[in-house]
């Protein structure tokens, strides 16, 4: 059987706070690696290939079975639903999803609108508020849609709240924190469960150490 473990893993910051994790869980990977521009990265030492792609594709892949585990935020695993099994949260790239707007406005009565990379998500929390909304998704600079009328609320992904600020925007209702998981293809689990789960718990154990 082939031994080689595959992760997918998103580019940016997650990409960065992971690897880091990684070498501390012991696995030696290369300088290179973190300056690579290529989508596919081996390291043959250490039987693994690494896949980089979107935050929004870990998941899909790891579903699909073309990389036996992932690192996604969760923000991603509630939006997306997908069927992978989540084994550890990594306490690294913490943020938060949150409805932000105009200050002083009031949402709209008739058809309030939402806007949000996040309509599974945004629609959900508004149903369990008891609201009704019309939810606009947008790929895309979700803090304009207020500032043009397009919508009276956002839905979106806040660490530090800088932009929201400079923009001119406030903080409504905090939904959710959000950090970054380790995730596994359901077939993988079963069939490389040993390797995988030494992978698990080299890095818990850094985690662990981390919340000390």
């Amino acid at each position: 059987m082939n031994d080689i473990l595959t992760i997918a893993m998103p580019k940016g910051r997650i990409f960065e706070e992971a690897a880091a994790l990684l070498r501390k869980a012991g696995y030696k990977l290369p300088p290179e690696f973190d300056d690579s521009r290529k989508l596919i990265i081996d390291v043959p030492e250490e039987n693994l290939r690494f896949i980089l792609s979107k935050p929004m594709d870990v998941a899909t892949y790891v579903e699909h079975g073309v990389a036996d585990i992932g690192i996604a935020g969760k923000d991603v695993l509630l939006e997306e639903e997908r069927d992978v099994y989540e084994l550890l949260d990594l306490k690294i790239s913490g943020c938060y999803l949150a409805v932000a707007g105009l200050p002083d406005t009031k949402m709209n009565d008739v058809a309030p609108r939402v806007a949000t990379k996040y309509p599974n998500v945004a629609e959900a929390y508004f149903r369990e508020q008891g609201e009704q909304v019309e939810i606009i998704k947008l790929n895309g600079s979700i803090e304009l849609a207020p500032l043009i009328g397009l919508s009276d609320r956002i839905v979106d992904i806040v660490s530090t709240g800088r932009t929201m600020r400079e923009n001119g925007l406030v903080e409504y209702e905090r939904i959710v924190d959000v950090t970054s998981r380790l995730i596994v293809n359901p077939v993988s689990y079963r069939m490389r469960d040993t390797q995988i789960d030494e992978l698990v718990s080299r890095l818990h154990e850094v985690v662990s150490v981390g919340e000390l």
